[in-house]
Order: C-alpha cells, then sequence, then structure tokens
C-alpha cells in the first residue's frame, strides 16, 4: 500500500493556491509566491505551525503532484477547460460577482454554470478532508467555494471550519435573485464561523438566512435548521503587511525610484495616480469623467497636473470585462486627444501588472491616491498608499463603497456616483494645506498600523476558535477594530428566535 500522506492542523482552502508557475527560457518550471495580502496573512499564521494551503494551480487539465512551497504544503486540485469556463469565468465571476457588487452588471444565470459549482466545491471538500488533521482547523477563502464548509463538515466532522468573504456580501433583495440561494446560505451554515470585511455585510447573511431559509437568528448567530448547533456571523475586515510594506518603501532604491517617475512625467506639481484591477466594479469610468470635466472646466491641466492610471488585466475572456476595456480605452484616448499637449498626455494609461517594487515607488510619487470603487469589500490599494506614506505626504481620495472608509474615515471620502462631489473631493486633496494632509495622513497610517493583516488573522482564528461565544477581548493597550466591538443591532426574528 501506498505509504499514507501527511495530515496538517491548519489547512486553507482557497480558489487559487499561493504561488504562480514561472516557465523558465529552458522549459524548467519554478513557483514564486503571488503578490497579495491573504498571502502574507497566510505566512503569518503558518510561520509557527504546520499548514497546507488547497486550490488551483492556476492551468487547466492535470493537477500538479502536492509539493511544499515556503513552508507551507501546496495541495493543487485539477480544473478542466469546460470548468475553469463554467465555474470560474461562469458562475463565480459572472453569476456571483455582479449580485454581490449591486448588479453594476446584469448577472447571467446557467444551470450548467451551477453543475460546475457544485462539482468543484466537492472537490475542494474532498481535498481538505484528506489533508485535514484530526480536530484541524479548516479556513475557507472567498466567494467560489461557499459550498465548501457543509460539504466538509459532511466529510470530517471532527474539524473545525470557518469561511471569510474577501467582498461584500449583498442585501436579501438582490442575493434572493439567485435561483440557488437556499443552497448557498446551507453550504455556508457548514461553517463555525463567518467572518465579512462589513457589519453590514454580516447583517445581510443574518437577514438572508433569516428570510430565505425561515432560520432562527439572534443578533449575530443563526441556528442551523434541525440541530442546536449556533453559527456566528461578524466582521473582520482585513488589512496589509504594514511593517513589511513600510521597510519596502523604505528603501533608498524605492524611494529613488519614486523621484525618477515624478521626473519622467515632467515633475508636475501634482501627480494624481489610479491603481485598480480592471472591473466595472472599481469606479475607473466615473473618475476619468471627473478628470474629464476638471481638465474642460480649466479648473486643473497638463502639464501641471497629470494623472496615472494603472490597470492590471483582469478575466479577459469574460465578456463584460472586454467591454469595459475598449471603453476605457476610448476614454482615455478621447481625453488625450482633446485635452492633452504634446509632450503633456492629461492621461498615462497602463494596461498590465507591476511587482510591489515599482507600486510602492508609485505610491510615494503620487501626491493624490483615486481609490473610487462603486462598491468594494475592502480595498487594500488604499491601506498599501498610507502604508507608503512614511513621508506624511499625499491625500487619499476614498469612495464611500469600500470597506476600507469605515475604518479611514480621515480621508477625502466621496460618492463616486456623483460626478460633481468627486471633482470636489479631488480638489479638496489637490488644495488642502499640507500641514492639514500630513495631520490627515498621520491619523491614517496610525490605523493601519494598529490593524495589520497580521493581527487580522490572529484576531478571526480566535474569534472562530471561541464561535458561537465572541472571544475574549483584547487588552484595552490595543483596542479592537470598531467593526468588532460594535455587535450586530438585533433584527426583527422570528417566532423561534424569540423564544
Amino acid at each position: 500500500m501506498p505509504p499514507a500522506r501527511p495530515t496538517y492542523d491548519l489547512v486553507i482552502a482557497a480558489n487559487r493556491l499561493p504561488v504562480d508557475k514561472v516557465v523558465a527560457d529552458d522549459g524548467g518550471v519554478e513557483w514564486r509566491r503571488s503578490p497579495g495580502g491573504l498571502v502574507t496573512a497566510m505566512e503569518s499564521v503558518m510561520r509557527n505551525q504546520a499548514g497546507a494551503w488547497v486550490g488551483w494551480a492556476g492551468d487547466s487539465g492535470e493537477a500538479p503532484e502536492p509539493f511544499d512551497e515556503g513552508g507551507i504544503h501546496l495541495h493543487p486540485v485539477p480544473l478542466s477547460a469546460d470548468e475553469v469556463r463554467d465555474y470560474y469565468e461562469g458562475f463565480s465571476n459572472d453569476t456571483l460577482w455582479p449580485i454581490y457588487h449591486d448588479v453594476i452588471v446584469p448577472a447571467t444565470f446557467h444551470r450548467e454554470w451551477w453543475s460546475a459549482y457544485q462539482a468543484v466545491n466537492q472537490r475542494f471538500a474532498e481535498a481538505v478532508a484528506e489533508v485535514a488533521a484530526e480536530g484541524a482547523t479548516v479556513w475557507v477563502q472567498d466567494y467560489q467555494l461557499q459550498l465548501v464548509p457543509a460539504l466538509v463538515r459532511r466529510l470530517r466532522p471532527d474539524v473545525r471550519i470557518g469561511w471569510f468573504d474577501h467582498i461584500p456580501f449583498p442585501p436579501v433583495e438582490l442575493f434572493a435573485q439567485l435561483p440557488w440561494r437556499a443552497q448557498l446560505l446551507e453550504g455556508l451554515l457548514g461553517a463555525d464561523f463567518l467572518g465579512f470585511q462589513r457589519q453590514a455585510d454580516a447583517r445581510n447573511f443574518v437577514r438572508a438566512c433569516r428570510q430565505l431559509l425561515g432560520a432562527a437568528t439572534k443578533r449575530d448567530r443563526v441556528t442551523v435548521e434541525g440541530s442546536r448547533r449556533q453559527v456566528r456571523a461578524a466582521a473582520i475586515p482585513i488589512s496589509v503587511d504594514f511593517q513589511g510594506l513600510e521597510e519596502l518603501a523604505k528603501r533608498p532604491d524605492v524611494r529613488e525610484r519614486a523621484r525618477e517617475i515624478r521626473a519622467s512625467l515632467g515633475d508636475p506639481e501634482v501627480l494624481m495616480l489610479g491603481v485598480d484591477r480592471l472591473d466595472y466594479t472599481k469606479g475607473i469610468r466615473h473618475r476619468l469623467k471627473a478628470y474629464e470635466e476638471l481638465l474642460s472646466e480649466r479648473r486643473i491641466g497638463p502639464p501641471e497636473v497629470t494623472l496615472v492610471q494603472v490597470a492590471t488585466p483582469s478575466r479577459e475572456r469574460v465578456d463584460a470585462y472586454r467591454q469595459l476595456r475598449s471603453e476605457i480605452e476610448q476614454t482615455v484616448g478621447r481625453i488625450n486627444g482633446d485635452l492633452g499637449r504634446i509632450g503633456a498626455p492629461a492621461v498615462h494609461y497602463l494596461h498590465h501588472s507591476y511587482p510591489r517594487e515599482e507600486m510602492a515607488a508609485l505610491f510615494q510619487a503620487a501626491d493624490v491616491m483615486l481609490v473610487t470603487p462603486l462598491r468594494d469589500g475592502m480595498n487594500l490599494v488604499a491601506k498599501e498608499y498610507v502604508t507608503c506614506r512614511h513621508d506624511l505626504g499625499g491625500a487619499l481620495v476614498l469612495s464611500e463603497f469600500t470597506g476600507a472608509w469605515h475604518e479611514l474615515h480621515q480621508a477625502f471620502a466621496c460618492n463616486p456616483h456623483d460626478i460633481e462631489g468627486l471633482k470636489q473631493a479631488i480638489l479638496r486633496a489637490i488644495n488642502t494645506p499640507a500641514k492639514d494632509k500630513q495631520r490627515i495622513m498621520r491619523a491614517l497610517r496610525r490605523r493601519v498600523a494598529d490593524h495589520d493583516v497580521q493581527r487580522w488573522a490572529s484576531r478571526y482564528l480566535a474569534a472562530l476558535a471561541a464561535a458561537p461565544e465572541q472571544p475574549t477581548p483584547e487588552p484595552r493597550g490595543r483596542p479592537t477594530p470598531h467593526a468588532e466591538e460594535t455587535p450586530l443591532m438585533p433584527g426583527p426574528t422570528d417566532a423561534a428566535a424569540r423564544a
């Protein structure tokens, strides 16, 4: 008989593995750590204990054999080309994503997509059950794996299961549109603890369970039908690796690169920056509209003021994303054609991704950071910008519809749907005296430093270990975020809940 596979006390399940495959010129394959806050957070958690990560390796077809990388055991899950199309591009990103983001574009419903979603979630659950040790902690990530908690509980009732929602959870009026709403809620109720970015998201989930399943609810808890088991739902907002990113931003080569970027742009008086995944939720079109009007009204203009817009490629096989790219590139071309000057374009548009060092330099070069999503679970770019501004320079224009706004209230807030209001927020960010902007930046940095990604992970795991009870409060010397301090407001309950 083949030797038994090793098992682990902590298992992370996410759509993607924390590494990307890189093929060298000689055909050799190596794996490099993926960028992103989740990977950084899990590294801090797994540093002191053996852990496994279950996820897709990124290529369709057969999955690589399990392997170890960076002290983490990686267990790849295979996806066929049809499953990439139907489970990932289809159900996850053309059905769930629009519903969870206020139906900014219409959602598409296909039964074959749902079947693929079920099949892939079952495969993930089986992989988790295989690598989890007796009594292990299982932490499932995000909207692609909402059925996994209940499937894992069925296979391994001995383990403790958590799930974290990195995107918004929609109001029941939108969630109810999903033909498979009950199955998704029942899948999530397989967890012991459900974490969300905002209290509003946790409340939306509890309300959906009450209204669509008839479940008994009380404040932040849902009683699972047919059992006495309770599931707790609460907000624990994610963050960034403040210490690591600040150290990167302070490196002499990164600071020199920031100066080079400004020089290459003609040393404008005001450099504005947008950094987004190319997604219709990010408000890029609204941002460009506001900027174009400010240029047309001659309230700002090149070469004194310029905008750099980084748009990272995303989901380019989904029709809505292809259309968005076309619209944005046409808009940038029109703005530069009508309002730019020779040697001084109004918009510098970059449609590719950059390494962390380049992003840290861009953040330090930018006088005004434009973070204007129409809906966003958190938006870590806002926190990354604040972290990199160790010089207390810069100004953050931040949409009220991001999770980050609930923590970074001192930023220059805006409603991106209100173009005139967005223009005024941009002008305030430009014209506020430097001393006042330094005071604002100092407060923003204090918030992010006190609530970094390592603290997010430790607080989440403490909440999971204590669920359905609340964990022991942290010492008063380091207060918990307001999102977790305030419990869910009691809502209307059914007869069972009142009893």
